[in-house]
Protein backbone atom coordinates (compact mmCIF):
# COMPACT_ATOMS: atom_id res chain seq x y z
CA UNK A 1 0.00 0.00 0.00
CA UNK A 2 1.19 3.33 -0.66
CA UNK A 3 1.94 5.51 2.18
CA UNK A 4 3.32 9.31 2.63
CA UNK A 5 0.56 10.64 0.69
CA UNK A 6 0.08 13.43 2.25
CA UNK A 7 2.52 17.06 1.84
CA UNK A 8 2.75 19.80 4.76
CA UNK A 9 0.64 22.44 2.64
CA UNK A 10 -2.08 19.83 2.20
CA UNK A 11 -2.74 18.89 5.79
CA UNK A 12 -2.48 22.54 6.93
CA UNK A 13 -5.27 24.14 3.84
CA UNK A 14 -7.48 21.19 3.26
CA UNK A 15 -10.99 21.44 3.33
CA UNK A 16 -13.67 19.07 5.76
CA UNK A 17 -13.20 15.53 4.61
CA UNK A 18 -10.92 12.83 4.74
CA UNK A 19 -7.69 11.92 3.74
CA UNK A 20 -5.43 9.40 3.26
CA UNK A 21 -2.10 8.94 3.80
CA UNK A 22 -1.41 5.30 3.53
CA UNK A 23 -1.00 2.63 5.57
CA UNK A 24 -3.97 3.17 7.59
CA UNK A 25 -3.03 6.73 8.67
CA UNK A 26 -5.73 9.46 7.81
CA UNK A 27 -6.41 13.23 8.61
CA UNK A 28 -10.09 14.32 8.98
CA UNK A 29 -10.88 17.99 9.09
CA UNK A 30 -14.18 18.76 10.65
CA UNK A 31 -16.72 21.61 9.15
CA UNK A 32 -15.53 23.98 11.44
CA UNK A 33 -11.76 23.25 10.18
CA UNK A 34 -10.08 21.32 13.42
CA UNK A 35 -7.93 18.57 11.85
CA UNK A 36 -7.20 15.07 13.60
CA UNK A 37 -5.14 12.04 12.63
CA UNK A 38 -6.69 8.72 12.88
CA UNK A 39 -4.99 5.23 12.31
CA UNK A 40 -7.01 2.19 11.20
CA UNK A 41 -5.69 -1.27 11.27
CA UNK A 42 -6.87 -4.88 11.34
CA UNK A 43 -6.02 -6.77 14.29
CA UNK A 44 -7.35 -10.95 14.91
CA UNK A 45 -9.72 -10.08 11.54
CA UNK A 46 -11.19 -6.96 13.43
CA UNK A 47 -11.16 -3.17 11.75
CA UNK A 48 -10.15 -0.93 14.59
CA UNK A 49 -9.76 2.89 14.81
CA UNK A 50 -7.56 4.91 17.15
CA UNK A 51 -7.12 8.83 17.23
CA UNK A 52 -3.47 10.17 17.27
CA UNK A 53 -3.64 13.81 18.22
CA UNK A 54 -4.65 16.64 16.87
CA UNK A 55 -2.84 18.80 14.19
CA UNK A 56 -1.25 21.37 14.82
CA UNK A 57 -0.11 19.70 17.81
CA UNK A 58 0.82 16.67 16.14
CA UNK A 59 2.33 17.25 12.82
CA UNK A 60 2.43 15.03 9.94
CA UNK A 61 5.91 13.99 10.38
CA UNK A 62 5.45 13.20 14.10
CA UNK A 63 1.45 11.36 12.97
CA UNK A 64 3.45 9.08 10.79
CA UNK A 65 6.07 8.23 13.39
CA UNK A 66 3.27 7.25 15.68
CA UNK A 67 1.95 5.26 12.75
CA UNK A 68 4.40 3.40 12.07
CA UNK A 69 4.91 2.46 15.73
CA UNK A 70 1.52 1.03 16.27
CA UNK A 71 1.37 -0.83 13.19
CA UNK A 72 4.25 -2.47 14.16
CA UNK A 73 2.17 -3.13 17.23
CA UNK A 74 -0.75 -4.40 15.72
CA UNK A 75 1.72 -6.64 13.18
CA UNK A 76 2.91 -8.33 16.66
CA UNK A 77 -0.43 -9.23 17.79
CA UNK A 78 -1.02 -6.04 20.44
CA UNK A 79 -3.49 -4.09 20.17
CA UNK A 80 -1.52 -0.62 20.22
CA UNK A 81 -5.30 0.97 21.73
CA UNK A 82 -4.83 -1.48 24.78
CA UNK A 83 -0.85 -1.32 25.12
CA UNK A 84 -1.29 2.99 25.07
CA UNK A 85 -4.06 2.81 27.87
CA UNK A 86 -1.49 0.40 30.05
CA UNK A 87 1.23 2.77 29.30
CA UNK A 88 -0.79 6.04 30.82
CA UNK A 89 -1.87 4.11 33.56
CA UNK A 90 1.59 3.26 34.66
CA UNK A 91 3.16 6.28 36.86
CA UNK A 92 5.57 8.56 34.36
CA UNK A 93 8.45 9.54 34.94
CA UNK A 94 9.13 13.27 35.55
CA UNK A 95 10.30 14.30 31.71
CA UNK A 96 6.65 11.92 30.37
CA UNK A 97 5.05 13.95 33.08
CA UNK A 98 5.96 17.03 32.11
CA UNK A 99 5.71 16.33 28.02
CA UNK A 100 1.86 15.60 28.29
CA UNK A 101 1.20 18.66 30.78
CA UNK A 102 2.67 21.10 27.51
CA UNK A 103 1.13 19.02 25.25
CA UNK A 104 -2.53 19.89 27.00
CA UNK A 105 -2.11 23.34 27.98
CA UNK A 106 0.33 24.60 25.22
CA UNK A 107 -3.54 26.06 22.97
CA UNK A 108 -3.83 28.16 26.32
CA UNK A 109 -0.67 29.95 26.41
CA UNK A 110 -0.36 32.93 24.39
CA UNK A 111 2.57 31.95 21.35
CA UNK A 112 4.78 29.00 20.80
CA UNK A 113 7.79 30.65 22.20
CA UNK A 114 6.39 30.01 25.68
CA UNK A 115 6.25 26.60 25.10
CA UNK A 116 9.89 26.58 23.84
CA UNK A 117 10.52 28.18 26.91
CA UNK A 118 9.22 25.64 28.89
CA UNK A 119 10.92 22.79 27.55
CA UNK A 120 14.24 24.46 27.22
CA UNK A 121 14.30 25.86 31.12
CA UNK A 122 13.45 21.86 31.84
CA UNK A 123 16.08 20.43 29.89
CA UNK A 124 18.56 22.59 30.99
CA UNK A 125 17.84 22.71 34.81
CA UNK A 126 15.54 19.85 35.63
CA UNK A 127 15.87 16.97 33.51
CA UNK A 128 19.72 15.90 34.65
CA UNK A 129 18.43 15.77 38.67
CA UNK A 130 14.77 14.15 38.03
CA UNK A 131 14.30 13.45 34.49
CA UNK A 132 14.10 10.01 34.79
CA UNK A 133 12.64 9.50 38.46
CA UNK A 134 8.87 8.86 38.32
CA UNK A 135 7.00 11.28 39.71
CA UNK A 136 6.05 9.79 43.12
CA UNK A 137 9.67 9.97 43.85
CA UNK A 138 10.63 13.57 43.38
CA UNK A 139 11.39 14.81 46.76
CA UNK A 140 12.52 18.06 48.39
CA UNK A 141 16.05 17.65 48.24
CA UNK A 142 15.38 17.09 44.24
CA UNK A 143 13.69 20.74 43.94
CA UNK A 144 16.61 22.32 46.31
CA UNK A 145 19.49 20.13 44.14
CA UNK A 146 18.02 21.95 41.21
CA UNK A 147 16.99 25.47 42.61
CA UNK A 148 19.85 25.95 45.02
CA UNK A 149 23.07 26.62 42.28
CA UNK A 150 21.08 29.59 40.42
CA UNK A 151 18.59 30.83 43.00
CA UNK A 152 21.07 33.79 44.01
CA UNK A 153 22.98 34.34 40.72
CA UNK A 154 19.58 33.41 38.30
CA UNK A 155 17.23 34.44 40.32
CA UNK A 156 14.46 34.76 37.61
CA UNK A 157 14.79 31.50 35.86
CA UNK A 158 14.88 29.73 38.96
CA UNK A 159 12.02 31.06 39.72
CA UNK A 160 10.22 29.78 36.89
CA UNK A 161 11.93 26.60 36.81
CA UNK A 162 10.54 26.33 40.20
CA UNK A 163 6.53 27.46 39.33
CA UNK A 164 7.00 24.83 36.19
CA UNK A 165 8.10 21.79 38.21
CA UNK A 166 5.49 22.39 41.35
CA UNK A 167 2.80 22.61 38.32
CA UNK A 168 3.82 19.68 36.78
CA UNK A 169 4.05 18.29 39.88
CA UNK A 170 0.50 19.34 40.83
CA UNK A 171 -0.76 17.76 37.42
CA UNK A 172 0.82 14.70 38.20
CA UNK A 173 -1.19 14.53 41.75
CA UNK A 174 -4.64 15.50 39.79
CA UNK A 175 -3.73 12.19 37.98
CA UNK A 176 -3.23 10.41 40.73
CA UNK A 177 0.54 9.43 39.81
CA UNK A 178 1.66 10.99 43.36
CA UNK A 179 0.40 12.29 46.87
CA UNK A 180 -1.16 15.84 46.89
CA UNK A 181 1.76 17.20 49.06
CA UNK A 182 4.13 18.92 46.36
CA UNK A 183 7.47 19.41 47.08
CA UNK A 184 8.06 21.89 44.65
CA UNK A 185 5.64 24.05 46.22
CA UNK A 186 6.69 27.97 47.02
CA UNK A 187 4.11 29.02 49.37
CA UNK A 188 4.73 27.36 52.94
CA UNK A 189 7.02 24.90 51.91
CA UNK A 190 9.80 26.31 49.67
CA UNK A 191 9.45 29.86 51.09
CA UNK A 192 11.02 28.79 54.25
CA UNK A 193 14.03 26.95 52.92
CA UNK A 194 14.92 29.89 49.86
CA UNK A 195 15.34 33.46 50.35
CA UNK A 196 12.51 35.62 48.84
CA UNK A 197 13.40 35.87 45.23
CA UNK A 198 13.00 40.24 45.73
CA UNK A 199 15.78 40.20 48.42
CA UNK A 200 18.29 38.64 45.82
CA UNK A 201 16.83 39.41 42.46
CA UNK A 202 18.32 42.59 40.95
CA UNK A 203 15.42 44.08 38.32
CA UNK A 204 16.65 44.91 34.83
CA UNK A 205 14.55 46.81 33.36
CA UNK A 206 14.60 47.42 29.45
CA UNK A 207 17.34 49.90 28.36
CA UNK A 208 15.12 52.95 27.20
CA UNK A 209 15.84 56.07 25.40
CA UNK A 210 15.36 59.14 27.04
CA UNK A 211 12.60 60.85 26.35
CA UNK A 212 13.97 64.24 24.96
CA UNK A 213 15.63 62.28 22.59
CA UNK A 214 12.82 60.34 20.66
CA UNK A 215 11.75 63.30 18.55
CA UNK A 216 14.93 63.21 16.81
CA UNK A 217 14.57 59.73 17.26
CA UNK A 218 11.14 59.72 15.18
CA UNK A 219 12.13 62.50 12.54
CA UNK A 220 15.20 59.59 11.31
CA UNK A 221 12.75 56.94 11.31
CA UNK A 222 10.52 58.80 8.95
CA UNK A 223 13.15 59.16 6.77
CA UNK A 224 13.64 55.30 6.55
CA UNK A 225 10.34 54.64 5.04
CA UNK A 226 10.74 50.39 5.28
CA UNK A 227 8.04 48.80 6.69
CA UNK A 228 9.84 47.61 9.89
CA UNK A 229 10.50 51.89 10.27
CA UNK A 230 6.89 52.43 10.40
CA UNK A 231 6.30 49.49 12.77
CA UNK A 232 8.83 50.83 14.87
CA UNK A 233 6.76 54.60 14.53
CA UNK A 234 3.45 52.85 15.22
CA UNK A 235 4.88 51.17 18.50
CA UNK A 236 6.24 54.64 19.85
CA UNK A 237 3.27 56.63 18.97
CA UNK A 238 0.80 53.69 20.88
CA UNK A 239 3.38 52.75 23.31
CA UNK A 240 2.49 49.29 22.90
CA UNK A 241 4.46 46.34 22.95
CA UNK A 242 6.09 44.54 20.12
CA UNK A 243 4.27 41.37 19.76
CA UNK A 244 1.17 43.49 19.77
CA UNK A 245 2.29 45.40 17.16
CA UNK A 246 3.74 43.10 14.69
CA UNK A 247 0.56 40.86 15.00
CA UNK A 248 -1.71 43.74 14.25
CA UNK A 249 -4.20 43.19 11.79
CA UNK A 250 -6.60 45.25 9.60
CA UNK A 251 -9.56 44.29 11.34
CA UNK A 252 -8.75 45.48 14.53
CA UNK A 253 -8.47 49.03 13.07
CA UNK A 254 -11.32 51.19 13.19
CA UNK A 255 -10.96 54.00 10.51
CA UNK A 256 -13.82 55.95 11.41
CA UNK A 257 -13.36 56.00 14.51
CA UNK A 258 -9.58 56.07 14.88
CA UNK A 259 -9.56 53.13 17.31
CA UNK A 260 -7.07 50.28 17.46
CA UNK A 261 -8.78 47.12 19.40
CA UNK A 262 -5.81 44.52 20.64
CA UNK A 263 -7.70 40.83 21.39
CA UNK A 264 -7.23 40.19 24.77
CA UNK A 265 -5.52 37.03 23.67
CA UNK A 266 -2.86 39.16 22.63
CA UNK A 267 -2.52 41.15 25.48
CA UNK A 268 -0.33 40.44 28.63
CA UNK A 269 -2.75 41.03 30.99
CA UNK A 270 -5.34 38.92 29.07
CA UNK A 271 -8.15 41.89 28.60
CA UNK A 272 -9.17 43.46 25.43
CA UNK A 273 -7.44 47.10 25.34
CA UNK A 274 -8.71 49.76 23.34
CA UNK A 275 -5.95 52.28 21.94
CA UNK A 276 -7.03 56.15 20.35
CA UNK A 277 -4.93 56.67 17.10
CA UNK A 278 -3.81 60.31 16.53
CA UNK A 279 -3.95 61.95 13.90
CA UNK A 280 -0.32 60.91 13.11
CA UNK A 281 -0.85 57.19 13.67
CA UNK A 282 -3.86 57.48 10.86
CA UNK A 283 -1.62 58.96 8.67
CA UNK A 284 1.12 56.32 9.38
CA UNK A 285 -1.82 54.05 8.84
CA UNK A 286 -2.46 55.28 5.43
CA UNK A 287 0.77 54.74 3.97
CA UNK A 288 0.89 51.39 4.78
CA UNK A 289 0.85 48.71 2.25
CA UNK A 290 -1.77 46.19 1.61
CA UNK A 291 -1.07 42.76 0.83
CA UNK A 292 -3.97 40.58 -0.97
CA UNK A 293 -3.96 37.67 1.31
CA UNK A 294 -2.10 39.50 4.47
CA UNK A 295 -4.18 40.66 7.26
CA UNK A 296 -1.21 41.90 8.78
CA UNK A 297 -0.52 45.89 8.87
CA UNK A 298 3.14 45.57 8.54
CA UNK A 299 3.73 42.28 6.73
CA UNK A 300 6.93 40.44 6.47
CA UNK A 301 8.86 38.89 3.79
CA UNK A 302 6.82 35.85 4.11
CA UNK A 303 3.25 35.27 2.18
CA UNK A 304 0.66 35.80 4.85
CA UNK A 305 3.00 36.34 7.67
CA UNK A 306 3.81 39.62 9.78
CA UNK A 307 7.50 40.97 10.19
CA UNK A 308 9.64 39.07 12.30
CA UNK A 309 10.05 39.46 16.17
CA UNK A 310 13.72 40.51 15.44
CA UNK A 311 13.03 43.41 12.63
CA UNK A 312 12.81 46.24 14.72
CA UNK A 313 15.22 45.19 17.13
CA UNK A 314 17.36 44.91 14.09
CA UNK A 315 16.01 48.15 13.01
CA UNK A 316 17.63 49.46 15.52
CA UNK A 317 21.06 47.75 15.64
CA UNK A 318 20.97 48.54 12.25
CA UNK A 319 21.23 52.42 13.73
CA UNK A 320 23.34 52.11 16.41
CA UNK A 321 21.08 51.16 19.24
CA UNK A 322 21.37 48.08 21.38
CA UNK A 323 23.68 45.82 23.25
CA UNK A 324 27.20 47.97 23.00
CA UNK A 325 25.55 50.27 20.54
CA UNK A 326 27.44 53.41 18.93
CA UNK A 327 24.55 55.19 20.01
CA UNK A 328 23.02 54.11 23.72
CA UNK A 329 21.64 50.70 24.61
CA UNK A 330 17.87 51.46 23.63
CA UNK A 331 15.16 48.57 22.62
CA UNK A 332 12.10 48.24 21.45
CA UNK A 333 10.34 47.53 24.72
CA UNK A 334 12.25 50.91 25.84
CA UNK A 335 10.03 53.27 24.24
CA UNK A 336 6.81 52.53 26.86
CA UNK A 337 9.31 54.09 29.54
CA UNK A 338 10.39 56.83 27.55
CA UNK A 339 6.57 57.47 27.00
CA UNK A 340 6.07 57.12 30.78
CA UNK A 341 8.66 59.38 31.90
CA UNK A 342 7.60 61.72 29.33
CA UNK A 343 3.86 61.78 30.50
CA UNK A 344 5.30 61.97 34.23
CA UNK A 345 7.52 64.72 34.27
CA UNK A 346 6.20 67.22 31.33
CA UNK A 347 2.52 66.00 30.69
CA UNK A 348 -0.34 67.26 32.77
CA UNK A 349 -2.08 63.72 32.41
CA UNK A 350 -2.64 61.73 35.76
CA UNK A 351 -1.04 58.57 36.56
CA UNK A 352 -4.04 56.76 36.23
CA UNK A 353 -4.31 57.96 32.83
CA UNK A 354 -0.74 57.09 31.90
CA UNK A 355 -0.69 53.41 33.42
CA UNK A 356 -4.01 52.71 31.62
CA UNK A 357 -2.46 54.01 28.02
CA UNK A 358 -0.06 51.28 29.02
CA UNK A 359 -2.57 48.53 29.50
CA UNK A 360 -1.07 47.97 33.31
CA UNK A 361 -2.79 46.44 35.76
CA UNK A 362 -3.85 47.71 38.65
CA UNK A 363 -2.24 45.88 41.65
CA UNK A 364 -4.39 47.10 44.20
CA UNK A 365 -7.77 44.81 44.25
CA UNK A 366 -10.09 46.44 45.91
CA UNK A 367 -9.25 49.64 43.20
CA UNK A 368 -9.21 47.25 40.05
CA UNK A 369 -12.92 46.21 41.13
CA UNK A 370 -14.24 49.65 41.38
CA UNK A 371 -12.21 50.84 37.89
CA UNK A 372 -15.30 49.89 35.04
CA UNK A 373 -14.13 52.41 32.54
CA UNK A 374 -10.56 52.72 30.35
CA UNK A 375 -10.06 56.38 30.26
CA UNK A 376 -10.68 56.47 26.45
CA UNK A 377 -11.71 60.56 26.30
CA UNK A 378 -8.51 61.09 28.66
CA UNK A 379 -6.21 58.71 27.10
CA UNK A 380 -6.99 60.02 23.09
CA UNK A 381 -5.96 63.65 24.43
CA UNK A 382 -2.69 61.90 26.30
CA UNK A 383 -1.50 60.38 22.96
CA UNK A 384 -2.44 63.32 20.69
CA UNK A 385 -0.20 65.23 22.49
CA UNK A 386 2.62 62.21 22.62
CA UNK A 387 1.87 62.89 18.96
CA UNK A 388 2.29 66.66 19.55
CA UNK A 389 5.49 66.22 21.49
CA UNK A 390 7.12 64.24 18.62
CA UNK A 391 6.53 66.48 16.44
CA UNK A 392 6.31 64.18 13.28
CA UNK A 393 6.59 65.39 10.02
CA UNK A 394 3.99 62.84 8.01
CA UNK A 395 4.51 64.52 5.00
CA UNK A 396 8.32 63.21 4.76
CA UNK A 397 7.80 59.44 5.00
CA UNK A 398 8.28 57.64 1.95
CA UNK A 399 7.20 53.93 1.87
CA UNK A 400 9.59 51.46 0.29
CA UNK A 401 8.73 48.09 -1.76
CA UNK A 402 7.55 45.16 0.59
CA UNK A 403 10.85 43.36 -0.25
CA UNK A 404 13.17 45.77 1.73
CA UNK A 405 11.21 45.64 4.82
CA UNK A 406 13.69 43.22 7.30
Amino acid sequence: MAIHKLTPRKVATAGAGKYEDGGGLRLVVSNAGSRKWVLRYTLNNRRREMGLGSYPDVGLADARTKASEHRQQAAANIDPIEARRVELDAIPAFTTCAARFILYHRRGWRNTKHARQWVSTLRTYAQPVIGSKSVDTIETRDILEILSPIWTTKTETAKRVQARIENILDFAAAHKYRDRSNPARWRGHLDMLLAKPSKVRTVKHHPAMPYTEVPAFMTELAKNGSVSALALRFLILTATRTSEVLKAQWPEIDLENAVWTIPGERMKARREHRVPLSDTMMADLKALPRLDGNLFLFPGARYGKPLSNMALLQLMRGMGYGVNGTRGDAVPHGFRSSFRDWSGEVSSFPRDVAEMALAHVIENKVEAAYRRGDLFVKRRKMMEAWASFLSLETSNINVVKIGNTE
